[in-house]
């Protein structure tokens, strides 16, 4: 594997770019593939796995699509691991384009990663391509196409690493939740839209009648969004207009059902595999104990309700007491639609569902302009360059710069502010284990979260990755202090692979450690990596932002047997 250079760039960002755009009606299609019953994936373990990737049709909530799919199953397959184990994936493709499995979470060689054009150059069609490398972490995990668009078509699955030590979180029984959201648009369809018009998805724009109301922004704070050529309603660019809300792949009508015995105690491994949703979580009447958080274990938090940004994972204890059944709600974070499941002790059982609640309209403080409730006097945000932005490169792709971002590791997400009841921040999550690297960072790096949505153009540092013409680079075994700074009005889910990085906050013997977080509009948020050897995808997990171009590269030098 030599240096990082120009063609390889190039040759990754065609494989994000190319995708399904070749991939038209298959007759592969008008073969309906098995599906587990209730929405229950079968579950493959041992050393050696097979996985097959096919289109096929689907049905959700009685409505006839097409998937892509892993063994025939939407969700793919659970695959569960052990702690220790070596593992052999030998994926085939049968689809008419190359294809891919990242396996999100895990701590592997590169070459294994799974990430065409960067770690290696995908599953061409009628290939198989086979997965090796050791096991060295235990929790919650997934795995998806990073080829394309195919991960908003179905191609996603969960993996459960059992831990070598006993669970410090033990429970009676023990439940794959998977959040997505399924489109009967095609993906390519879906982007082209949002390129076109970035709000066109967006049925809860603001209305006169809610001006007059009271329920809307006033009118004076209206025309200052206007100025900037921003909706303060565009919380998410796609929604349930174009997207059922799935659990465990059913939609809200099929209602997939876990069961309990009253006292039990179950545990519930949320995954956000939504390819442009953000989730909230509730099952009103039933407290949550959240135990580990993107498969890392953390001291227990009791709450209500917690915000799951894309890719992230969060493990919770539930322990009903009573003999009745509960809702689960998956509220998409504009509050368009929501999935639903239910917990209950027998099949068969409902409970109430409540109702979408208001939309949620973004603030002053979402364009990193709160002044402690002061008048922003139509300030012109697309001149306010902070000083500490001088590598940002400014452009039709920079929309604005936020010039008072701040940390917002203790808000609860866009629109819980005031749920009333307990919502999980970044700021509860305490490591359970020790970190393992207690070093001081040697040097800092800011990295700038840009964009513009009226065109739908995404990138790092005012760049899309098309334009980029270097990746971010790293010596081996070098711990460097990373602040995401967000100067969009968009919540971004940032992942780094083959990576834990350490939330800056606590103590620092017990920082949490994740793969993905939550960037919030106008917000920061500091961590600390160790860097690994090997080039590493670095992205917004929201699919549309990272197919528009918000896409990096981390580069770490040099490489295992090339020398000290």
């Amino acid at each position: 594997m030599t240096d990082f250079d120009r063609r390889r760039l190039l040759r990754s960002a065609a494989a994000l770019g190319g995708g399904l755009a070749a991939g038209g009606l298959s007759p592969s299609w008008a073969q309906s593939a098995p599906r587990a019953a209730h929405g229950d994936a079968p579950v493959l373990s041992g050393p050696d796995i097979a996985l097959t990737i096919d289109h096929a049709a689907w049905t959700v909530d009685g409505r006839a699509g097409h998937a892509v799919m892993v063994n025939g199953s939407l969700p793919g397959p659970i695959i569960r691991l052990k702690e220790g184990q070596t593992a052999r994936l030998s994926v085939t493709n049968r689809l008419m384009e190359t294809t891919s499995i990242h396996w999100h979470g895990l701590l592997l060689p590169f070459q294994m990663d799974g990430v065409p054009g960067l770690s290696f150059p995908g599953i061409p069609a009628g290939e198989t391509f086979v997965y090796e490398f050791p096991v060295k972490q235990s929790g919650t995990y997934w795995y998806h196409s990073h080829s394309g668009l195919q991960e908003q078509a179905g191609l996603y699955g969960a993996m459960v690493v059992e831990p070598r030590e006993p669970d410090p979180a033990p429970a009676d029984r023990d439940y794959v939740v998977m959040l997505s959201d399924y489109s009967f648009l095609h993906a390519h369809k879906v982007f082209e839209k949002l390129k076109q018009q970035s709000g066109a998805f967006n049925d809860q724009r603001q209305t006169i009648a809610g001006l007059l109301s009271g329920k809307d922004q006033p009118l004076k704070e209206r025309i200052e969004w206007a100025k900037m050529l921003m909706d303060p309603t565009d919380i998410s660019d796609v929604t349930a207009s174009a997207y059922t809300f799935l659990i465990n792949g059913c939609g809200p009508d099929d209602n997939w059902t876990a069961l309990f015995r009253p006292g039990e105690r179950v545990r519930l491994r949320f995954i956000n595999a939504g390819a442009q949703t953000v989730f909230n979580v509730r099952i009103p009447g039933l407290r949550m104990t959240v135990v580990a958080a993107d498969g890392q274990n953390v001291q227990p938090v009791a709450v209500d309700e917690f915000q799951i940004g894309n890719a992230e994972t969060y493990d919770v204890i539930v322990q009903p007491a009573e003999d009745k059944a509960f809702t689960l709600v998956a509220e998409s974070v504009d509050r368009s639609g929501m999935g639903r499941a239910t917990l209950a002790p027998r099949p068969g059982m409902t409970a109430p569902v409540p109702p979408l609640r208001a939309r949620p309209l973004a603030t002053m403080k979402d364009m990193g302009m709160d002044m402690g409730g002061m008048d922003m006097g139509g300030m012109d945000m697309s001149m306010r360059n902070p000083a500490n932005a001088p590598q940002v490169k400014l452009g039709p792709g920079v929309q604005m710069l936020a010039p008072m971002a701040v940390d917002r590791t203790g808000d609860p997400g866009q629109g819980l502010a005031n749920a009333g009841h307990k919502v999980l921040v970044y700021k509860d999550l305490v490591a359970l284990e020790p970190n393992p690297d207690l070093r001081t960072p040697s040097r800092a790096l800011d990295i700038h979260l840009t964009g513009n949505m009226e065109r739908f153009m995404w990138g790092f540092d005012g760049e899309k990755f098309s334009e980029t013409t270097k990746p971010y680079a790293f010596e081996k075994g070098e711990r460097v202090r990373v602040t995401l700074i967000n100067d969009t009005m968009m919540a971004h889910p940032i992942h780094l692979h083959g990576h834990f990085f350490e939330l800056v906050q606590g103590s620092p013997g017990h920082r949490p450690r994740k793969h993905t977080v939550i960037v919030l509009p106008g917000g920061k948020v500091a961590w600390d990596v160790t860097a690994e050897p090997g080039d590493w995808a670095f992205h917004c997990h929201m699919l549309y932002h990272m197919h528009a171009g918000m896409f990096q590269v981390f580069s770490v030098r040099p490489l295992d047997g090339a020398g000290a």
